[in-house]
């Protein structure tokens, strides 16, 4: 049976939180609320872990995951950043950008691009994914929660519970995300390259 953590949207109890935390600790892949919508999270270090992200996503090891970070001091570990690239960082977060960066060695290859060595990292705007990720200390790894044939990710809580069923061990519901992907920024040529444009304005990163 699916756990199901039921939080404030703003001010989630800090109790739950902590037991989802030792899920993820656990080995567990979790649902959890963004500032974009519902997506998948495990352990960064946890190879079993993300095949089963990937498995309940129905992506191959070609598909880029994603890092959730609590701020940019997180997010300097795991990318290699310079200066201009920070201003510009700086001016996205927390939101709803996804910035595609040249990945540390802090990060498993198999969960970078298997040739060009990047990691997708962003900061998400959501209360309880920041008070999540402070819960359990680290980095978070993460993907859209869309399952193989749809098109949109899934935002009611209970059909994600219906849907995936004894698949996921646990839900934090904290109601509907806004339901829009996250803009998209390959930031490892010159100049920023823009590959999806979602709810993050461009104007506000000065583009």
């Amino acid at each position: 049976m699916t756990l199901r953590f039921e939080v404030h949207p703003d001010n989630p109890q800090p109790r739950l939180l902590k037991q989802a935390a030792e899920l993820l600790r656990g080995g567990d892949v979790l649902a959890v609320p963004t500032d974009s919508s519902y997506a998948l999270v495990c352990r960064l270090d946890d190879k079993a872990a993300a095949e089963q992200l990937r498995r309940l996503r129905g992506i191959d090891d070609k598909h880029l995951l994603t890092l959730l970070c609590r701020d940019l001091s997180e997010l300097a570990n795991y990318a290699r950043v310079d200066n201009r690239q920070y201003r510009l960082l700086k001016l996205g977060t927390p939101g709803p950008y996804t910035f595609i960066l040249d990945a540390t060695k802090e990060v498993p290859r198999r969960v970078s691009h298997p040739s060009r060595r990047t990691i997708g990292l962003r900061v998400p705007d959501h209360q309880v994914t920041q008070d999540l990720l402070a819960a359990y200390g680290e980095p978070l790894l993460a993907t859209t929660l869309i399952l193989p044939g749809d098109d949109e990710p899934l935002n009611d809580v209970d059909e994600i519970q219906d849907r995936l069923g004894k698949l996921l061990p646990a839900i934090i519901d904290a109601g509907a995300c806004p339901m829009e992907p996250t803009t998209v920024l390959d930031m490892t040529a010159e100049d920023p390259v823009l590959l999806r444009q979602g709810r993050g304005e461009l104007s506000r990163l000065g583009l």
